[in-house]
């Protein structure tokens, strides 16, 4: 690949001595404009290597060029070469302030600027096969991280349906907690971050049902005051499952597990935790774990009909839920019902977010919409 050389220069002559003398060799490419204006919007469009300008130009002068190049993306660490004859030191000294790399003698035939802008060839060449090899190696690591997301998704939604499978012969409560939850927390307003997450970890909210005897979570009857008791321990024994993981995913899973029985007026279980002392996520899923449990058919009752649920949500807010999110919920009513009606619930939906941020410049160095030109 040729390397890809700017030229600015409001001399016609040495701005076509400058392009026959860098391309003499068939190393480099030469983008040659007499203005710098037309230069500068050239750069935003193509991906250069090396750049040489004037100092003395009508309009714009070489170190104003310089400061606005680097302004560009991708522009920080690309060599420039001022050309003057004003050799001084406050010359040099603004130029080098403003991003200059070296200077070039104005003397046409120069042995001095020969040799400086071979040098100059060669570290423009270098940077670009650094900057690629940064932009590379940050695309393995992006990749990577997004396998181990896939992954990590995947064995919490399996988790999660080895539970629901003990006492829902399809799993779908699980998938419809989750699109439930994502509703509230996008409607929310929270980060989009967390509204993945909560819609990743939502799935373990009832974790803890695991370990609660067959005889208790499949009676088809009312169940005694004892039998409750137990089957209320399974918020407790989901955040004991899911706590101190080193998984982000999964802590968050055990703040939902421990408070999604809580309620909005402190008379819910485990803790008795209300309004804002219950964790965002937990108030996100109680809203949506109740409200498919209760239009939802169950071994000890029929479903109920999605208007009297909403009716009961809608009450019910400000004592049981959380009112923002009884809002949020019902403020997308046509999407609810079509989960409900299961036609969103045949699979679980990757939400495409990044994981980590880009190494550091990788991503600026080479910007993406900004195309070399080829040999």
């Amino acid at each position: 690949m040729l390397t890809q050389a700017l030229l600015v220069d409001d001399s016609r002559s040495v701005l076509n001595f400058l392009k026959r003398h860098i391309e003499a060799e068939g190393l480099v490419e030469a983008a040659a404009f007499l203005d710098p204006v037309e230069a500068l919007a050239c750069a935003q469009e193509r991906v250069f290597d090396l750049v040489l300008v004037d100092y003395e130009m009508p309009h714009m002068d070489g170190i104003s060029f310089i400061r606005v190049f680097r302004t560009l993306a991708g522009c920080s660490d690309i060599p420039i070469a001022m050309i003057t004859s004003r050799q001084t030191d406050d010359v040099k000294m603004e130029a080098l302030q403003a991003g200059a790399t070296d200077f070039l003698p104005k003397a046409p035939q120069s042995v001095e600027m020969t040799v400086r802008l071979r040098n100059l060839i060669q570290l423009g060449a270098a940077v670009r096969k650094l900057n690629d090899r940064a932009a590379h190696l940050a695309s393995e690591v992006a990749a990577a991280t997004r396998k181990l997301g896939e992954r990590e998704e995947e064995i919490i939604l399996r988790l999660a349906l080895a539970v629901e499978y003990r006492d829902n012969d399809t799993g779908e409560h699980t998938l419809r907690v989750a699109r439930y939850s994502r509703i509230i927390a996008e409607q929310l307003g929270l980060p989009a971050r967390l509204c993945r997450d909560i819609y990743l970890a939502a799935p373990l909210h009832d974790v803890g049902k695991v370990a609660i005897p067959d005889n208790i979570l499949l009676k088809p009857g009312k169940l005694t005051d004892e039998e409750m008791a137990v089957i209320r321990t399974h918020a407790t024994i989901g955040e004991r499952i899911l706590a101190d993981s080193g998984c982000e995913l999964i802590r968050l899973g055990a703040q939902i597990a421990a408070g999604h029985h809580e309620r909005w007026d402190g008379a819910g279980y485990p803790n008795g935790l209300k309004a804002d002392e219950i964790p965002v996520a937990a108030r996100v899923v109680a809203v949506a774990d109740v409200f498919d449990a209760l239009t939802t058919r169950r071994p000890y009752k029929e479903p109920m009909p999605l208007e009297v649920a909403r009716t009961y949500l809608a009450e019910n807010a400000g004592r049981q839920f959380d009112p923002a999110c009884v809002e949020a919920f019902l403020s997308r009513w046509d999407e609810v019902i079509e989960i409900a009606a299961g036609q969103r619930t045949t699979s679980f939906q990757r939400i495409e977010s990044p994981l980590v941020p880009a190494m550091e410049g990788a991503a600026e160095s080479r910007p993406a919409n900004r195309p070399r030109p080829t040999a």
